[in-house]
């Protein structure tokens, strides 16, 4: 089974779902359905990320619960995205060291990005052949992958346009 790359520019440059509430709601979902406990403080973190219009960093994260909360400290933040990468509910983005939602928080596949070296943004790239592919090659070299980061850079099409 093949999924075409979807070449669709989303209308307001993001990276996740067109609806974060949706997103949050899909989530809730997925973790119900998992036996996870999705925290007040996970889903806020949450919910920071899938609002984003571009990757975010954890200690913009950290700025805007402050905004809110006022004695929001590193670990709890840090505990919380830990929490949402674990299960596949968020991405982090390593070259860049930011966080972005995940376009299938109920499957948690490992997918590549491009990342926007102009404008910062990621567009998840969403073909299981990718990571079918690095899997087989994997195998037929006797690896056995735990983790995989695929992040390509580069300029996306809204940057070289304008």
């Amino acid at each position: 089974m093949t999924t075409a790359i979807s070449t669709r520019p989303h209308p307001h440059h993001h990276h996740h779902h067109d609806d974060p509430r949706g997103f949050v709601a899909a989530v809730e979902l997925a973790s119900e359905k998992r036996g996870l406990r999705l925290t007040a403080l996970r889903r806020e973190v949450l919910e920071l990320v899938a609002a984003a219009d571009k990757p975010v960093k954890a200690y913009d994260l950290l700025d805007q619960l402050r905004e809110k909360h006022g004695n929001a400290a590193p670990p709890t933040v840090y505990r919380a995205l830990d929490f949402l990468l674990e299960n596949g509910f968020i991405h982090k983005l390593e070259s860049i060291n930011a966080f972005v939602s995940c376009h299938h928080p109920a499957e948690a596949p490992q997918v590549p990005f491009l990342i926007c070296d102009t404008c910062a943004s990621a567009q998840e790239v969403c073909d299981e052949r990718v990571a079918e592919l690095i899997e087989a090659q994997a195998k037929a070299f006797g690896f056995r992958p735990q983790a995989q980061t695929l992040e390509v850079h580069g300029t996306c099409r809204h940057c070289r346009k304008g």
